[in-house]
């Protein structure tokens, strides 16, 4: 059985601010901190001020400051939920089981020691380089000395920050890794994103649901009540039936009928809310089209015109969410609805999925096959 999804992929800026939010998720928890692993309250920040700061520690911990609110901002406008990371408080993490902890990022080899005085084996990082960058993280030298040790074990397979198609696609091959990795090191996993509020959690769910043998609503309840965060489950139930059924594009035609405007483009779909794709103008037609073959499942999408953000009236669109926002969807499906795929995809993607003995014996034989990038 061959993967999926390639864990390669195209480096995208992580951040990058916008207009929309897309709707929240009811799931999602809402929160202003993040609870560390001394259980500090989840409201409070607490930072230590010396008696005497030089200026230029001071700039360097306003400039930390800044961009930990840029990123939550980021953060908030396309997970649909309030989240705050703030990376000047170092890494932050929460036992889920006793051999499972999701994170924020290691930011200095120092917490490679910090891992593993908790008993740690190996550390599971899903952030890309353009997220190492935003926050001056080395993870060469992170890397190195882990290296140092023969008790701990560094591995990457990134994915796209804020995009949950791109979670949907590389969360196979991802946990194929993962399970692969835990099955040869054995003791605590530490997997983490840049905040571990979003991809962390996501994965450490799919590991629960596909090899744990969790109900999906059990695993989730059990990490929200250790970690407030925002996983999106819809990625995890696709991609579960993703392996079990395959992955069969559609054609997909979008259109905007203004032809008074200059440019036209949409965000969300399959490409994820910080990037755009551009329509093409049909002087015959007097539309703006846009021709896509997506997987099955739900997309929600906006058009931004001439560079305002949007919803297309004329085709689906949301109910407004808590704020007012509306977005336009599509969902693809199976030309075959009565189909035995189309039956598996519905109950998987449904409100409370669960995984048959067969099903999770075929998940497990593709975890263990599918190829990995190191």
């Amino acid at each position: 059985m061959n993967c999926l999804q390639n864990l390669s992929g195209s480096s995208v800026l992580p951040l990058r601010s916008f207009r929309c939010n897309p709707r929240k998720p009811s799931f999602c928890i809402t929160t202003l901190g993040m609870m560390s692993s001394t259980d500090l309250p989840r409201r409070m920040a607490v930072k230590a001020i010396s008696g005497s700061t030089s200026s230029a520690e001071t700039s360097g911990a306003k400039a930390e400051e800044e961009k930990s609110e840029m990123y939550s901002t980021n953060m908030t406008e396309a997970m649909g939920a309030v989240l705050t990371y703030r990376h000047e408080l170092g890494m932050k993490y929460n036992f889920i089981r006793p051999d499972l902890i999701v994170g924020s990022c290691l930011q200095t080899p120092k917490d490679v020691d910090k891992l593993r005085s908790i008993g740690v084996k190996t550390i599971f990082c899903l952030q890309k380089d353009s997220d190492l960058e935003y926050f001056s993280v080395d993870i060469g030298a992170i890397r190195e000395y882990a290296k140092t040790f023969d008790d701990i074990e560094h591995l990457r397979a990134e994915i796209r920050d804020f995009d949950a198609y791109d979670l949907r696609l590389r969360l196979p091959a991802v946990v194929s890794k993962l399970y692969k990795a835990i099955n040869r090191n054995g003791g605590v996993t530490y997997v983490h994103c840049t905040a571990g509020l979003g991809r962390a959690p996501a994965a450490a769910l799919a590991y629960m649901f596909w090899v744990q043998g969790y109900k999906l609503t059990d695993a989730v309840n059990l990490l929200l009540s250790k970690r407030s965060c925002c996983p999106k489950l819809d990625a995890i139930k696709n991609a579960t039936a993703d392996i079990l059924t395959g992955m069969e594009k559609r054609l997909v035609t979008l259109t905007w009928g203004n032809h008074n405007c200059t440019t036209v483009e949409i965000s969300g779909l399959d490409i994820g809310w910080g990037q755009r794709i551009p329509l093409e103008f049909n002087k015959e037609q007097g539309l703006w089209i846009l021709k896509r073959e997506l997987p099955e499942g739900r997309y929600e999408y906006k058009y931004i015109i001439d560079g305002a953000w949007t919803h297309n009236k004329y085709e689906l669109f949301t109910s407004p969410n808590q704020d007012g926002h509306v977005n336009n969807y599509v969902q693809v499906v199976e030309d075959d609805p009565d189909s035995t795929s189309a039956a598996i995809r519905k109950r998987l993607t449904g409100e409370d999925p669960h995984l048959t003995t067969e099903e999770l014996r075929k998940i497990r034989q593709f975890l263990e096959t599918c190829p990995g990038d190191e």
